[in-house]
């Protein structure tokens, strides 16, 4: 444990001392370089403004195009490639991709994710910021249903795998759920391996975290709405219900679309979850774990892989995009 936290700390200083020193010396090579010189100060001033900017970003592209640029460019042309990535085998990948029934289940599966996740959080999220502020106590509700972001998904995965525990007929449950539907005298289940349901008690985990950040985003936003127009609405008769439907929502729904989008994006990537609470089994699988089970087990199937690892891209582009135009027109309009 210590040498683990002694080898965090030197890549952290290491990884400060390396950009400090780019940085620094970077710019008085540059200083240097395009120094005053008698008739052509304003000559060398202008090349020097125009290269700074581009040597400080450097590193950055850099590093964008080698982790995401060529690695985009690696998987387009890998899934044209046979199962080593040698032979070229056209379309063949991708007509295998939309004619195998587990890929079109992970595609069902996903589907459900983003129905219910992403919808669920919002309304978890909009309600708690709602209601924790009407409480005495509302600071330290927030703080607690806020706690989860702070635990990994597999932490995650960890903790519930606890609460959904089966140890078999006749056995002691430790299980928290099976524990309380046995007190009301029903019979302990194997939750994670009932078809169908079993993938909405994995939604539970992902609802579980996501709910504490859409209720801090809701929380900031509801903040900006100018108490003006909540006291008119109340003397004009408006009961609590009306306020919040056709005041609150109307102002902040732009934030509950932002929220909505970032945890569609996270769904559409949904591994962790899956990969440690049943790893794909019992109809459970999502392209995310089936990308990897192609690509990494078995001896891998770089082109099938790459084919599963596009869909995945191609369904968070369009709501990358939509954030992206969204927040310009948010900023243009400020």
């Amino acid at each position: 444990m210590a040498g683990q936290l002694l080898d965090s700390l030197i890549a952290v200083v290491s990884g400060i001392g390396v950009c400090v020193l780019y940085f620094a010396g970077s710019n008085y090579l540059l200083e240097r370089i395009f120094s005053d010189a008698e008739g052509l100060s304003s000559y060398k001033d202008q090349w020097r403004r125009a290269i700074q900017p581009w040597l400080f970003l450097a590193p950055a592209l850099f590093l964008l195009c080698v982790y995401l640029v060529y690695p985009v460019y690696e998987t387009i042309r890998l899934s044209f490639f046979n199962f080593g990535g040698f032979d070229f085998v056209g379309l063949k990948n991708y007509l295998w991709a939309f004619g195998n029934p587990e890929f079109m289940k992970a595609i069902y599966n996903n589907l459900l994710w983003l129905v219910f996740v992403p919808t669920l959080s919002v309304v978890f999220g909009l309600l708690v910021a709602v209601l924790a502020d009407k409480v005495s106590w509302g600071t330290l509700a927030k703080s607690l249903i806020f706690m989860p972001m702070a635990i990994s998904f597999v932490g995650a995965s960890v903790i519930w795998k606890f609460v959904y525990d089966y140890r078999g007929p006749d056995i002691e449950q430790i299980g928290i759920l099976n524990a309380f539907v046995m007190l009301f005298g029903a019979k302990p289940q194997a939750w994670i391996t009932l078809p169908f349901w079993n993938n909405f008690f994995l939604m539970v985990i992902l609802i579980w975290i996501q709910t504490g950040f859409a209720m801090v985003i809701f929380s900031a936003a509801l903040r900006g709405i100018p108490e003006e127009s909540l006291e008119a609405a109340r003397i004009d008769g408006a009961n609590e219900i009306q306020i919040f439907f056709r005041i609150m929502i109307p102002q902040i729904l732009v934030t509950i679309m932002v929220v909505w989008t970032t945890i569609t994006i996270i769904v559409l990537k949904i591994f962790d979850i899956v990969l440690a609470m049943t790893n794909g089994q019992w109809n459970t699988e999502v392209l995310a774990n089936l990308m990897f089970d192609w690509m990494f087990r078995g001896g891998g199937d770089s082109g099938r892989g790459s084919v599963i690892a596009l869909m995945i891209m191609i369904a968070v582009i369009p709501i990358m995009i939509w954030n992206i135009r969204n927040f310009r027109r948010e900023e243009e309009g400020r």
